[in-house]
């Protein structure tokens, strides 16, 4: 099992408003194509102009399946040219973190 952490640092004072804009326009194409966040929030201390989603996969090649299906879907396309005009985003980072043994699997 691996874990895509996703860390964007938007612009001050807009982190709620780039959260909304996703739930009304990405978040119904992501999941289509990821399944549901295991993890979804906007950061409390430290960086406080970020937000956070964890997604969960078996491993890299169902990452690159899923992921590669979503980026041909024109929904998802026009849902990052619409986030791209906003332009509410500075940065992006992605983590992958391979989970331990003991961790259970997606679906249990």
């Amino acid at each position: 099992m691996i874990y895509e952490i996703r860390t964007y640092r938007c612009k001050p004072g807009t982190v709620q408003r780039q959260i909304a804009f996703y739930r009304d326009h990405g978040l119904a194409i992501q999941t289509r194509h990821l399944g549901a966040p295991l993890v979804f929030g906007a950061t409390e201390f430290g960086d406080v102009n970020s937000y956070v989603h964890v997604w969960a996969f078996a491993d890299f090649a169902d990452r690159n399946a899923r992921r590669g299906a979503m980026m041909a879907d024109p929904e998802w396309r026009d849902f990052l040219g619409m986030s791209a005009e906003r332009d509410d985003v500075l940065s992006q980072e992605n983590t992958v973190l391979k989970g331990a043994d003991f961790m259970p699997q997606a679906g249990q």
